[in-house]
């Protein structure tokens, strides 16, 4: 630990140094720095470093690694782990790097280390093209990405990590490095799923794909009509292209235009089908869906960047999530899946949803540190909720989901998808056979675990 004379006069440096601006306890905007996604995560770090360029970055881990300080790593500070902060730790924020450079001609984008999905999906449409990004738009592309990455256009396009064709880092040694399949391919494989454990990814370079129309239909149904509605969306999956995806849940009926006030803050079964793809293709998918008694119906061509905004949660939200990948869903499974909404909280912003997989996920490269691509479907029970009163409840009923589900679970994990579940659940999303490999290239890169809020991989 560095004396507070050193450490004051490495502070002052970094302020004078850096481009950007620099936070630290008791500063004006320390506070509004240091708040993330998850309104449950509150750490205080030493520093926020919010920085404006590379150079930026490498000063602030030099600085970092002078006082011996842990260093956290901030893109889009989604992460419902809060791995974007650490209690007296250097916080490198990437937020003002978000430039995106789309290469249409060779169809990829150049992604800075702090866009968001926004930022993303707003610079390759106008061209016509896209790759599989979040659910979200708030969400960070760079955390998204390098931990496997599933979104609505993965069964088209497979997983994020899929399309990724190189990164930008900055080492715990703050050295500036690339990595690509022919430029340290042993780094390039860590990082399809290992997550920032290896350093700051600066920049991004993700694979595109032709995308001229997105369309969705959207129908919310009572919740007694639950299991029916889950095996027709089932077998649509089961029969239809790749280019279908999307979703189906227990909700509360939102607060929107296109929901009858009576069924506002009530409990609700959604089936969202998402295509790559024109509305009247789509429709004709969607027919079981359709003939099935609906109280709400949103269906139609939409540009895919405006989809994905489509279920952003408002910040300041207490959240907790977890996640099971299924090897079926028989219809026992749907029962069961079916029976746990009824102690769903609400009305809250929870989510009780269903995934399908399948298509381009299965039949993506297997090599990498993502083991759960070959599961059928994935659970997903989604806690969001206001009141701190809710926790114990909330927390709860997320954990009995996980439990409802454990006879036909895989057992294996999407790291994104879960906050600190232990070091068995982090290497079950890694896959066990990788755990060896991925922590030597941990002791080659970062041999002291300076990235340790995170999905750890410690140093073999």
């Amino acid at each position: 630990m560095a004396s507070l004379s050193k450490a004051g006069a490495a502070l002052a440096a970094l302020r004078e140094d850096l481009v950007g601006e620099v936070f630290a306890a008791g500063d004006a905007g320390y506070d509004e720095a240091r708040t993330v996604f998850n309104a449950m995560i509150d750490r205080r770090p030493a520093v926020i470093a919010q920085c404006a360029d590379v150079p930026d970055v490498v000063r602030a881990i030099r600085f970092g690694r002078e006082l011996d300080l842990h260093i956290a790593v901030r893109g889009g500070g989604h992460s419902v782990a809060g791995t974007a902060l650490g209690d007296g730790a250097l916080v490198v924020d990437l937020r003002r790097m978000h430039k995106v450079t789309v290469d249409p001609a060779a169809e990829a984008v150049r992604v800075e280390g702090g866009a968001t999905m926004s930022h993303l999906d707003r610079a390759t449409q106008p061209y016509g093209l896209a790759t599989t990004g979040g659910r979200a738009s708030t969400t960070g592309v760079g955390g998204f990405v390098l931990g496997g990455g599933t979104g609505w256009l993965d069964r088209a396009f497979g997983l994020a990590v899929d399309n990724l064709l190189g990164v930008e880092l900055v080492t715990a040694d703050a050295e500036r490095v690339h990595a690509n399949p022919d430029e340290n391919p042993e780094l390039f494989w860590a990082l399809h799923g290992g997550g920032g454990n290896f350093g700051v990814a600066t920049a991004l370079t993700l694979q595109l794909h032709e995308l001229p129309e997105f369309s969705i239909v959207l129908l919310m149904y009572l919740p007694q009509f639950g299991p029916e509605v889950i095996r027709t969306f089932r077998e649509i999956i089961r029969t239809g292209p790749d280019e279908v995806s999307g979703g189906v849940l227990y909700m509360t009926g939102p607060p929107e235009e296109f929901v009858p006030p009576e069924l506002v803050g009530r409990l609700l079964c959604t089936a969202l089908l998402t295509y790559a793809g024109g509305e009247d293709d789509l429709r004709k998918l969607a027919e079981p869906l359709l003939a099935l008694a609906h109280e709400v119906e949103l269906a139609g061509d939409m540009p895919y960047a405006d989809v994905q905004c489509m279920i952003d949660d408002p910040p300041g939200m207490r959240n907790y999530w977890s996640v099971e990948y299924l090897a079926g869903l028989p219809d026992d499974l749907v029962d069961v899946f079916c029976a746990r909404a009824d102690s769903m909280p609400v009305p809250t912003g929870t989510q009780h949803v269903l995934f399908p997989q399948g298509g381009a996920i299965a039949a993506g490269p297997h090599e990498y540190p993502v083991p759960y691509r070959d599961a059928s479907w994935a659970v997903h029970p989604f806690g969001i909720w206001e009141d701190p009163a809710d926790d114990e409840r909330a927390i709860a009923w997320v954990r009995a989901v996980r439990a409802d589900v454990q006879p036909w679970s895989t057992g294996d994990v999407y790291l994104n998808f879960i906050g600190d579940e232990g070091p068995d659940r982090v290497r079950a999303g890694l896959g066990a056979g990788n755990a060896l490999r991925l922590e030597k290239v941990k002791r080659r890169y970062d041999p002291d675990n300076v990235f340790r809020f995170n999905h750890n991989i410690r140093p073999v």
